[in-house]
């Protein structure tokens, strides 16, 4: 519907309830539900849009696991079965998920087998390198945050490894929890808050892909009008990449550019005729311009000197 510009030293916790106001005053929205990351949004802020004060506002948040003490303590150690979730196109996504109810707080814990054994490995490099850098003394411990969260100061002088530690971290393996007020089913929810992670690619992709940074404008019109641009090559971008898909093709952005700079049109003058000879396109250049349907013309064309400024 829109998109919201706000000065850069303004903290996201501030921004929640504004968007929503300027949402229902702008648009005349009333139910709608808001997908954040848990550090984005301050209880205060929760509780405001709980509040029914702005109509019909749901959220789902991403919750930090291990710094909120009700996760660790009351949501990861209740039990239940997990259910599969399904993508809108009904295969499956790898997840499964479960829903908690903590002091009346609806909690969906998500799990994804492959992730976790992929924790599983990483916790175990970790481990066994930690225990090779004890045997060459406690010094090679000094400034290594990976290992910190393993060992444990014995008699105030030495570390040793923390079995239980390593055995407390093992019940977040593959796993990520959210909380939330919207009245849909877990797996749902867990879908729209995965469309949170494309919203943020889309931003990566602004930054590095689009170069929309650094930004040199004094004004914050011009500031406005730069980064509008941005998101309307971003729609491009993704119209593109729409099109491609449906015809089985994916889009490498890098080689895209590398083979358009390879089309090239040449144009020699020769004994009173113009010759314009078009290179054909190649690799991805050759399937975007397939998938939008550009008719590039005839690859060499022939004409007499005075005829070209006509036929432009």
């Amino acid at each position: 519907l829109c998109s919201e510009y706000w000065p850069g030293n303004t903290p996201d916790v501030k921004t929640f309830v504004e968007v929503v106001k300027r949402l229902q005053r702008r648009f005349g929205v009333r139910k709608l539900c808001v997908v954040a990351d848990r550090g984005m949004m301050s209880r205060q802020t929760e509780e405001a849009l709980e509040s029914g004060r702005y109509g019909e506002v749901s959220y789902i948040l991403g919750v930090r696991m291990r710094a909120d003490r009700q996760v660790a303590e009351a949501v990861l150690s209740r039990g239940g079965r997990y259910r599969a979730v399904m993508d809108e196109r009904g295969k499956e996504t790898g997840l499964k998920v479960k829903e908690v109810w903590v002091e009346g707080a609806r909690y969906v814990v998500c799990w994804n087998e492959e992730e976790a054994e992929q924790d599983r490995k990483n916790r175990e490099a970790i481990v066994a390198s930690l225990q090779e850098a004890l045997q060459k003394g406690d010094k090679a411990l000094i400034g290594n945050g990976g290992y910190r969260r393993y060992v444990r100061v014995v008699g105030g002088k030495r570390f040793e490894i923390d079995e239980e530690k390593i055995r407390q971290e093992a019940r977040y393996d593959g796993k990520w929890i959210l909380r939330t007020t919207a009245k849909m089913r877990a797996e749902e929810a867990v879908l729209r808050y995965k469309e949170l992670w494309r919203v943020e690619q889309v931003f990566r992709s602004m930054k590095s892909v689009l170069k929309t940074r650094p930004i040199y404008h004094q004004t914050d019109a011009a500031i406005r009008g730069h980064v509008f641009c941005s998101f309307l090559a971003l729609v491009l971008l993704k119209e593109l990449q729409d099109r491609m898909e449906e015809r089985g093709w994916r889009l490498e952005w890098e080689r895209l550019k590398q083979d358009l700079d390879r089309l090239v049109r040449m144009r020699v003058v020769q004994e009173g005729k113009v010759l314009e000879i078009r290179l054909a396109p190649v690799g991805e250049a050759r399937k975007a311009i397939q998938a939008v349907g550009v008719g590039l013309g005839p690859s060499l064309r022939i004409q007499n000197l005075g005829e070209e400024k006509e036929t432009a």
